[in-house]
Formats: C-alpha cells, structure tokens, sequence
C-alpha cells in the first residue's frame, strides 16, 4: 500500500460548487486536510451563479479516496456529480490496438495488399520459409504469454485478470523498441497444454516473452520451448530482472570500492527471479553467495532440495551455512532480496559489512524499509519508482528483444544477458555515479539502444539464420 499519494490512486471529482465566494479555496483546503494532494483543477462550465469544477486529486488507496471524496461533500453548497478512477479510465476499452502501417484508399492498394496480390508473397514464403522474417509482422513481434498464474505481487489471478498486465507489457515493448507485442494469455496452466499452444502460434512471431508463470513449472516451459522454437524464448521475471540486477550492483560496487568476486552476498528467493539472478550473478563473477528462502539457507544437507534448489546448493554456500537469513545477513557486503515483505530491520542492515549494498526488490512492499536501510547502508535500491535506484525491468526487456529481432536471432545465450547487463550499466557514467544513481531511468533515452547494440553483437554470427547485411 502506497504511503504518500500515488498517481496509481488518482481521481477526478466532478463539483458544481457557487460561483462566488471561497468555494474553490475550500475545496483545496479540503482535500490537503484529509491527506490528499490536488494535481489539477479545472473549470469545466462557468456561470453567474454556478460553476462546474473537475478536481483531480491523487490519494493513498481506493478507502483514501473515498475519503477525500467524503472531505469535498462537506464543503458547504457543493454538489458532487461524479467521480472518475483515472486509473481504469486509462484501461477503457484495453491500452493497445492494432493499426495497419500500408494505405487501403483504393482498388490498386486493395489488391497489392490482400488478394490478389497477396497470393504472390505467400507463394515466395512457402518457398523460402525464412522470407517471413522480411516479408511479414514476424520480424518485429512478440508474444506476450502468461498463464495468470503468477501476475505481479497479486499471485494466481488467472488469465482473465493477467491481460491489463500484458497489455501493459505490450505498450512498453512498443514505447521502448518500437517492437509490436501481443497479449496471449492463456486459460490453462498445464505445463504440456502451455508448450503446445505456443508452439502452434510461434511462427507468427520472432520471438517469446514468458511473463508472470509460477515457479517452478515456468522453468520447465521455458526449457521445453527453447528446445522446441527457433525463435528466442525469453522470461522476463527471470532474465530480465537478472540483467537489471547484475548491472546496478556493477555500479553499486564502483560506489562502495569493492570487487565482485570479492564481496560476500545474501540472496532472499529461490524462485524464479531468485534462481535467474543467481545464475547470472555467478556468470558475472560473483562467488561467495549465500541463498535463502521461507526455510532458510538453502545447503546440501537439506532434505527438501528438488532439483532447482539442488542446483543452488552445489553452486552456493561453499562454507554450508544452515541458519536463518538474518544470520546469513550478518558480515555480508549485498543484500539482494526478490522475496517477500518486512523480513528484514534496520538492524539486520546495520549487522552487514561496513559499505554495504542493499537490493530490495520486493514490490510495492520491499523486504525491508527503505528509509530504515539507507540509515546503515551505503547504497540501496528497490523495485519502486518512489525512491532513487528503482530496478525495472522495463530497463531490461525493450532492448533485449530489439537487439534479437534485428540480428535474428533463434536463441538468448547467457553471453547475451551478460552483455545487456554490461552495456546497462555502461549507460550511467563515471560523472554521474553515486549512491543514489547506479541504474539509468527507465525513460534515459540511450537505454534500449545501448541494450539492443550489446545483444546485437553478442547474437553475431551464433545465431542460426542470420546473414549479415
């Protein structure tokens, strides 16, 4: 829950109120009484005795906004007429559409782009089944596909409730890489009934983007697709915050003076974003990790382990550490958490080493309180756009699939996230580095260029069905 007012619980009041008089100051002084913050008033109809007012006003939540409606009705002489959640208003009718890029004005566009003259490209690709990525939508779209299962902090919503999510999506994709994305949510959520169903749609598209599908049968279909496609398959909630992850602690670690082989880190999940962050921290350099999740630190004497976590405990905690994350906490240099809210204090902070780092990326709610981890830490970043550092993965995503469709590419490579987290990183530069800028905004305007170019090169020549220009 927000808080401070948050454009996300925004509203627009409709008042008619008396011409004269202190109406409209009592109104703003209404508002800013019960908490809220006014972000526009405007006078919709003017008269001699009446006007007709939109007050716009940005609350906490939905109770606190029906609590700075309730402070304007008390305003003497006011009439409320109706009242607009700005935020559904946005998603009216869907976010996105679809618009064709060729004029249909006459019979000779007619027939070039539909029959008959379309007989004549289908008749190219069927010979040259390649020439769809030069021919058709398949050079420049993505699917976006979730099963509902897993949809931002909100759990197993179901596929219904996951479309305002991957329409969002798609509009980042399109605002970020100009890349034309599509929301397929799915109403199923069986792994065989999922990897079949997008393998019958892929050669639609030139590329996956897995999104918000549970742990851990989202590690079993992205394996089974990548396996199955020649179209690179990629999961967001994994890759994507890994990429992000990497790159701001590259940054953190130029702040605090240390070395990334060197620093000792606490990681907060074994989940699917906990898992693709381990493994790309490891790629990166990283070598002293200790994981932990609901049960503690995860270590080969464990009898829980299946096989994701069997994989964390041969690559972590070499010294065997079987305590709690509090104490796994204690004498560390970074703590990254993609976990769960308030598991940890301020104190727990001020235990770690002395220049610590602290990644809580739990949202909207962090593992634990910004304002209490800055206190101790020398740099902390969360998943949230109210304080400095945010990761987003929006950082991530846009250029990553830029860089795959213009090189064609059939698979993502590690060696891919590495260079996007690097080329990421690279964005912020040495005279702008600080404790409170290790990762770009998400609207800095060289981030997907610089990422696109990174995943370009690093696709190369490995990629099957590339040929340079």
């Amino acid at each position: 829950m927000a808080t401070v007012p948050s454009v996300s619980y925004s509203i627009t009041v409709r008042l008619e109120v008396p011409a004269g008089g202190k109406a409209v100051s009592l109104l703003t002084h209404a508002v800013e009484s019960a908490g809220g913050v006014i972000t526009a008033l405007d006078v919709s109809t003017a008269g001699h005795e009446k006007l007709r007012i939109d007050v716009t006003c940005a609350a906490r939540d939905t109770d606190h906004a029906q609590a700075l409606v309730d402070a304007l009705g008390t305003v003497e002489d006011v009439a409320i007429h109706k009242v607009s959640d700005r935020t559904f208003l946005m998603h009216l009718g869907g976010k996105i559409e679809m618009q064709s890029k060729v004029p249909l004005r006459n019979r000779d566009e007619l027939s070039m782009a539909y029959t008959p003259g379309v007989a004549r490209v289908s008749m190219a690709i069927a010979r040259n089944p390649e020439d769809a990525r030069r021919l058709t939508i398949k050079r420049n779209s993505v699917a976006v596909v979730t099963d509902g299962s897993a949809v931002l902090g909100l759990g197993n919503i179901g596929p219904a409730a996951a479309l305002p999510v991957m329409e969002g999506k798609a509009a980042l994709f399109k605002r970020f890489a100009g890349i034309d994305a599509w929301p397929l949510c799915l109403d199923t959520q069986d792994v065989d009934e999922i990897v079949r169903t997008v393998q019958l749609i892929a050669p639609g598209f030139g590329g996956i983007n897995l999104e918000d599908i549970s742990a851990p049968r989202c590690f079993e279909v992205e394996r089974r697709l990548r396996e199955l496609l020649d179209i690179p398959v990629f999961h967001d909630d994994q890759h994507g915050t890994a990429i992000c992850v990497l790159a701001a602690l590259t940054n953190a670690l130029k702040v605090v003076g240390k070395e990334i082989g060197d620093v000792r880190v606490t990681l907060a999940g074994a989940g699917a974003a906990g898992t693709a962050v381990l493994r790309l921290l490891l790629a990166g350099g990283v070598r002293h990790v200790v994981v932990c999740d609901y049960l503690g630190a995860v270590h080969k004497g464990r009898d829980d382990l299946d096989e994701s976590l069997r994989w964390i405990a041969e690559h972590t905690n070499a010294e065997g550490y079987s305590g709690d994350l509090r104490g796994a906490v204690k004498g560390a240099d970074v703590f990254i958490g993609v976990s769960a809210p308030g598991i940890l204090t301020g104190d727990d902070i001020a235990s770690m080493a002395e220049g610590s780092v602290v990644f809580a990326l739990a949202n909207p709610e962090p593992e634990v309180s910004p304002d209490d981890a800055r206190e101790h830490a020398a740099v902390v970043a969360t998943g949230r756009s109210d304080y400095p550092n945010q990761i987003n993965n929006v950082l991530a995503f846009p250029g990553v699939f830029r860089g795959l469709l213009d090189a064609q590419a059939n698979v993502v490579t590690p060696e891919m996230l590495l260079a996007a987290a690097k080329a990421l990183a690279a964005v912020v530069t040495d005279e702008e580095l600080g404790p409170n800028y290790i990762i770009p905004s998400v609207f800095h305007p060289d981030v997907a260029g610089a990422v696109a170019a990174a995943v370009r090169e690093s696709a190369g020549g490995r990629a099957r069905g590339f040929t340079e220009a």
